[in-house]
């Protein structure tokens, strides 16, 4: 008799074996979707979906922490925080406030090694609102001392939280900036947070350069 072990792999192994058959009689998906430039290089990808009645709005950056220079690592990350501190048009707070009131869902950025982006949803007849609020920081973002002291607080506080004092949030990180060190890959031998030096390090000059680079 085959011991209930091996028997269960034997019929875990049957199982996997059957998916690539399952997956290739599957119907293909199809998304259709329309992709241009803007005369200032801008790439738009429009992805039309009549069921759904909200439009998301997803803007990506080329621009992460391999971009960063060494003493002014977390940079990439301590930006994404800047661009919710108000541009010409839209002060301080009002960018959330305004696409809150208007319905706007899930509204958020991120940054990893490669790029930094930022999104929301909303209703259709507020597409307008949520592109030209894109458009205004991405033209004429406000930034002064102030609002950069304040943002390496916050992004210090989330280092301490998700990092220096969650269980294995050293380890996980070194696991990740371990094999890039050793090839000596500056750019992504270090981690997306930043250190806790550089963080402090960061001056009003570097913020301004980085927004116009």
């Amino acid at each position: 008799m085959i011991p209930s072990p091996v028997r269960g792999l034997a019929a875990a192994l049957a199982l996997l074996a059957a998916v690539p058959a399952a997956a290739q009689s599957a119907s293909p998906v199809n998304i259709p979707f329309d992709t241009y430039r803007l005369e200032n290089g801008l790439r738009v990808i429009l992805v039309p979906d009549p069921a759904t009645p909200v439009v998301a709005v997803n803007l990506w950056y080329d621009v992460g922490s391999r971009n960063e220079r060494a003493g002014r690592t977390g940079f990439a990350h301590l930006f994404e925080h800047m661009m919710f501190e108000g541009s010409e048009n839209a002060p301080k707070g009002e960018h959330s406030r305004l696409l809150r009131a208007a319905g706007a869902a899930g509204l958020n950025a991120s940054t990893n090694e490669d790029r930094t982006n930022y999104y929301q949803a909303v209703p259709p007849s507020r597409l307008n609102l949520a592109l030209w609020l894109e458009s205004d920081r991405m033209r004429a973002l406000n930034v002064t001392a102030e609002q950069l002291a304040n943002q390496q607080e916050i992004v210090k506080e989330e280092r301490r939280l998700r990092v220096d004092n969650s269980p294995y949030g050293l380890s996980l990180l070194r696991s990740r900036t371990a094999p890039y060190s050793a090839e000596g890959c500056y750019a992504y031998s270090h981690d997306v947070i930043g250190s806790m030096d550089d963080l402090n390090a960061a001056r009003i000059e570097d913020v301004q350069q980085f927004f116009r680079t």
